[in-house]
């Protein structure tokens, strides 16, 4: 589909995120969640320049797996989670920022949600895109991909975009003036392309992962890596090609998690048409035994996923 970088006429009217989902037949409690979601991501979105501005790079913290965890981390993480908290509106909630699983008093809805509520923050002080990434399960947070009944993400750059799938098509919305996701567009499917966006250190990759790469730019491959997943997999949405985060010497399971950021962006870019893969096998078929899971990821068209597989399984 082409891009544009303006709101979708939709017979002559500009259709917002809430008439959408109403449009789209989307259940009316999960569709009041990703309404709420999306509004959240405003306040986080606010919360960049007042954040940033009184946090200096020495005030980075740990997180809970030893990684570096800016304030932005910590802020974005607090927004959503008291929000969700207050609202009622899932009975749990697994963070890429939290240790355990937070469960919600007196829930109103049975919903789980997963989020690693902000991608690529180290980012920020240079100011490129950054992202929230966020699934929707039915009910406990240790589901498998598959069985997310909605996966979103929103990615924060020029333009701050959500797009989302409840299994009827991936659509994508822009925040306008008013502060209001309007349709952009509608229905994506991922395209043939030829970028290739690889994390990791060349040094450390295994031998199966290494040829793959090799053929990627023995075929015209052109790499675009930015260093925040949800930036480079919605390039990928948009242009084709693939987006790969693998299992390295000494780190064979990979550095993204399964529950937080693997499974909403594989179930985004399945429905859209691609695939996702941890090298062995699709990814949204693993059933997470821990929320701190981690998985290599290979995310992106089909054919590029196959070939994966078919090196990995050559060794």
């Amino acid at each position: 589909m082409a891009a544009c970088p303006f709101p979708a006429d939709v017979g002559g009217i500009i259709m917002k995120l809430a008439d959408f989902l109403v449009s789209a037949g989307t259940e009316k409690n999960l569709a009041e969640l990703i309404l709420f979601l999306g509004k959240q991501s405003l306040v986080v979105k606010k919360g960049f320049l007042s954040t940033s501005d009184k946090s200096p790079a020495g005030q980075a913290t740990r997180n809970v797996y030893g990684e570096e965890q800016m304030p932005l981390d910590k802020f974005a993480d607090g927004v959503f989670i008291s929000s969700l908290k207050e609202s009622r509106l899932v009975r749990a909630i697994a963070s890429e920022e939290q240790e355990q699983v937070i469960e919600i008093e007196d829930p109103k809805n049975n919903f789980g949600v997963v989020m690693d509520p902000l991608d690529g923050s180290s980012l920020i002080d240079v100011n490129l895109a950054i992202g929230t990434i966020i699934g929707i399960c039915p009910g406990q947070v240790l589901e498998k991909g598959s069985r997310l009944i909605a996966a979103l993400y929103i990615l924060y750059g020029p333009l701050t975009t959500l797009t989302y799938t409840t299994g009827r098509g991936v659509h994508e919305f822009v925040l306008d003036d008013a502060g209001e996701f309007v349709l952009r567009h509608r229905d994506l499917r991922i395209p043939q392309g030829k970028i290739y966006a690889p994390g990791a250190l060349r040094k450390d990759y295994l031998p199966a992962h290494a040829r793959w790469i090799e053929h990627l730019e023995q075929s015209g491959y052109k790499l675009r890596f930015s260093g925040c997943f949800v930036a480079d997999a919605h390039q990928i949405l948009h242009k084709g090609g693939v987006f790969t985060y693998p299992g390295i010497k000494g780190k064979e399971k990979g550095k993204l998690r399964l529950l937080y950021e693997a499974n909403p962006m594989g179930r985004l870019i399945c429905e859209a048409g691609g695939a996702v893969s941890n090298g062995n096998g699709n990814i949204l078929d693993i059933q997470p035994d821990a929320i701190n899971q981690l998985t290599p990821v290979y995310i992106g068209g089909k054919n590029e996923i196959a070939l994966i597989e078919k090196f990995m399984h050559e060794g």
